[in-house]
């Protein structure tokens, strides 16, 4: 596919990321894409503006509602770190103004230490954590206190820090067997559907989460969705189990491909070199028939952003 891209000069207070009326604007310059043959230029152009802001459409099988689609490019961690804060207390206003709640869905891995910053000031007075509705994308079938659980992780590094009711957390029931769990989760989304706390995508007539705050492995899973595993063809359950999970603990259970892509706002957050070569495969317009699970979020009807830091974003030099 050969298109251009333009490199907007627009000062760095003028961007924004959300349509929100009190977004505070980012340093941070906007660059409409559909190839990435310019790519070089444009990362040795912003070595200096934090973030570097992509704004990508691509070809294929994208919707007639295609999502829209940014990536942000930190120098640091921090960084990093401090936006997705930003991003994340404007997503609860918005919806919470709108809804009354705010549904979002974690994953474990490094998204859980890039959400401290929410867990400060100013945020930690400013939000209102009494609209959160907290969920996970996927868990292990271990005990909540287990150092593989994923709630542990969140709470340990999140949740015990910020006073969001203990009633709107959702974890596993860790007493069931891992198919047990995966249909005790979906009856849980299904009652709150019910209850109006989480809302309906009109579009693919799954329930449509605010926002899902997300990491990915090395190998481009995301969830519990691995590469090659059946799985990742998923298109009737919300919430389904495996038992075979390539990566230890083996049982898990793991939101489905039509749940994740039906969610309005979808943060994908990666650093460092390890993902680069995953990151890579996701962003480039050439595409083959081997997809990346991470390749296989094509969102119906939102917003799908990158956070990523030069490393996480190396190989798109090459």
């Amino acid at each position: 596919m050969s298109t251009s891209m333009s490199v907007s000069a627009s000062a760095a207070a003028s961007s924004s990321i959300l349509p929100l009326a009190r977004r505070r604007s980012l340093p941070a310059s906007r660059v409409p894409f559909r190839s990435l043959q310019s790519l070089p230029r444009l990362l040795s152009s912003a070595r200096t503006l934090l973030p570097t802001t992509v704004a990508m459409a691509t070809d294929g099988a994208v919707p007639a509602a295609a999502s829209k689609r940014d990536l942000l490019i930190f120098d640091a961690e921090e960084d990093l770190a401090v936006s997705l804060a930003k991003y994340a207390a404007e997503l609860s206003e918005k919806f919470a103004a709108e809804r009354g709640a705010f549904t979002v869905v974690v994953s474990g891995g490094s998204l859980i230490k890039a959400l401290r910053k929410l867990a400060e000031p100013p945020y930690l007075e400013t939000v209102d954590w009494s609209k959160w509705h907290v969920f996970w994308v996927d868990e292990r079938v271990v005990p909540k206190d287990h150092e593989d659980s994923n709630y542990k992780l969140a709470y340990d590094g999140f949740l015990s820090k910020v006073p969001i009711p203990t009633g709107q957390v959702y974890a596993i029931n860790d007493a069931l067997s891992a198919e047990g769990a995966a249909d005790d989760y979906e009856t849980i989304l299904r009652q709150l559907v019910k209850n109006g706390v989480l809302a309906m995508s009109t579009a693919t007539g799954f329930p449509k989460f605010d926002a899902m705050l997300l990491s990915m492995g090395p190998d481009g899973h995301i969830a519990s969705l691995f590469p090659g595993h059946p799985l990742v063809n998923e298109k009737q359950k919300w919430v389904t189990h495996i038992t075979d999970s390539p990566k230890p603990p083996p049982e898990r259970i793991t939101f489905t491909f039509p749940v994740i892509n039906s969610s309005a706002y979808f943060a994908m957050v990666v650093t460092g070199a390890a993902k680069a070569g995953a990151v890579q495969k996701a962003v480039s317009d050439k595409k083959t028939s081997d997809l990346l699970p991470i390749e296989m979020v094509v969102l119906q009807d939102g917003e799908f952003t990158w956070f990523t830091d030069k490393e996480a974003v190396s190989m798109l030099q090459n």
